[in-house]
């Protein structure tokens, strides 16, 4: 055990028996089961609502999700002399969803199904919003163009460069056509409905937080919980699997169903979801992240990581034909 770990584990009343590191935090194996120690990187003003929030679910029946653990002064965050902040959490003994299981993709997307079902209910404590599609679109769409307009200036142009310059105007189709469909969807009245049902989404609905464990699936890490219409979880965690699948139609299908079956999709959060994938959301994102970097060196993953996105366009153009009827 690290000397910050011990410094931290100390203010909480278990004894730990081993620690080991996982994916940017620290699993500890305890006298009372096991937990997860974390830097806290979401706003203290934020924690409030997120114990709130962990409290109406477990009240809901929602017993399989981490929580937040206070330490022997009742507090939720604990601080090294340095500053830096920590929380430990509820963990489960498990590993993360399996997407090259059909099966356990099912029961994730039914899981997410549930927790919708649960997760329309004032908090006492306000929490954020989200950024609406329209605005959030026409910004991306900017930084598009900006950096469009920064490649061909560049000199020399490598490998990553062109590629993207031989793909904007095909991409930036896309993401004009996004914007299009949006404005012509009911897009704002389906929004101020989720808002009158104080509909709240996970924020980060995908399968390194979904744990399988011998008593089912435990959802973790609702950190960036907020307002929104919440089939946005849907889209995101559709999204992550169908990129990592090939946009497998039959998969994308089951998933829609498995929510479905559970928490039935409108006209409106269908259509909402159609315009979500209509975005070229990798490829802005790749484009972005090479805008904000040191662009003297870009790595090859960088520069297969563009091609992949540009290559499952074909493959999503299909999965929007058939699945929703939308053809660019």
């Amino acid at each position: 055990m690290q000397e910050f770990e011990q410094k931290i584990l100390e203010q909480y009343d278990i004894e730990v028996n081993s620690t080991r590191k996982v994916r940017g935090a620290v699993l500890c194996e305890t006298n009372k089961g096991v937990f997860l120690l974390k830097e806290v990187t979401t706003s203290e003003k934020r924690i409030p609502a997120l114990c709130e929030l962990y409290t109406w679910l477990y009240e809901q029946g929602e017993h399989q999700i981490d929580y937040m653990i206070a330490n022997r002064n009742g507090e939720y965050i604990s601080s090294l002399d340095n500053g830096d902040r920590y929380m430990l959490k509820k963990w489960y003994a498990g590993r993360e969803c399996d997407i090259k299981k059909t099966r356990e993709i099912l029961e994730a997307a039914g899981n997410l199904a549930k927790l919708h079902t649960v997760m329309r209910h004032e908090l006492e404590y306000g929490i954020t919003e989200g950024i609406k599609t329209g605005e959030k679109y026409r910004r991306h769409n900017r930084e598009l163009k900006k950096v469009r307009q920064f490649v061909r200036k560049a000199v020399p142009k490598g490998e990553f460069e062109f590629a993207f310059l031989q793909q904007f105007e095909l991409m930036y189709q896309w993401a004009e056509a996004a914007v299009c469909e949006l404005e012509q969807s009911d897009y704002e009245q389906l929004y101020q409905e989720e808002m009158n049902r104080s509909g709240m989404t996970h924020g980060e609905y995908n399968y390194h937080n979904i744990i399988m464990t011998r008593e089912g699936i435990a959802t973790m890490n609702f950190e960036k919980f907020h307002r929104d219409i919440q089939v946005e979880d849907l889209y995101y965690f559709l999204r992550k699997v169908m990129e990592k699948s090939g946009w497998k139609l039959r998969l994308g299908d089951g998933m829609l169903n498995a929510y479905s079956a559970i928490h039935p999709l409108t006209r409106s959060e269908t259509e909402y979801l159609k315009i979500r994938l209509i975005y070229p959301e990798k490829f802005w994102k790749i484009a972005n992240s090479y805008y904000c970097m040191n662009k003297a060196w870009i790595s090859v993953k960088n520069t297969e990581k563009l091609k992949t996105a540009i290559k499952q366009t074909e493959e999503k153009k299909m999965f929007l034909k058939e699945l929703f009827g939308f053809e660019l």
